[in-house]
């Protein structure tokens, strides 16, 4: 039986700079889809009709480990959503093998 792969060497990039041995964890959204049960007329039982993403699908947590420094506060002054790229870089390794499969979140 093969061990699970564990998320390893996980790094974040704030608008380029690199936060190498700052960033304490991260954790992953959870992608749940917004289902609503249907029954139109002659229906003898409803249906799930899928809605997209759930509200929150796609929000994400990360904390660093000390006190931030000037890149964390240019996020307080972001006038939208792409004005700070966000980059987490890192990779999945089994315990058992060794194999390493990266993963990138943006």
């Amino acid at each position: 039986m093969a061990m699970p792969r564990k998320l390893k060497l996980m790094n974040v990039f704030l608008n380029g700079y690199s936060y190498q041995g700052v960033a304490k964890s991260v954790t992953l959204p959870k992608l749940t889809r917004k289902l609503e049960n249907y029954r139109g007329a002659g229906m003898n039982g409803s249906a799930p009709v899928d809605l997209g993403l759930d509200d929150d699908a796609l929000s994400m947590e990360w904390s660093l480990g000390g006190f931030p420094d000037s890149v964390i506060w240019e996020l307080y002054a972001a006038t939208g959503v792409d004005a700070v790229p966000i980059r987490f870089a890192g990779s999945y390794q089994r315990d058992d093998t060794g194999e390493t499969v990266a993963v990138e979140v943006v």
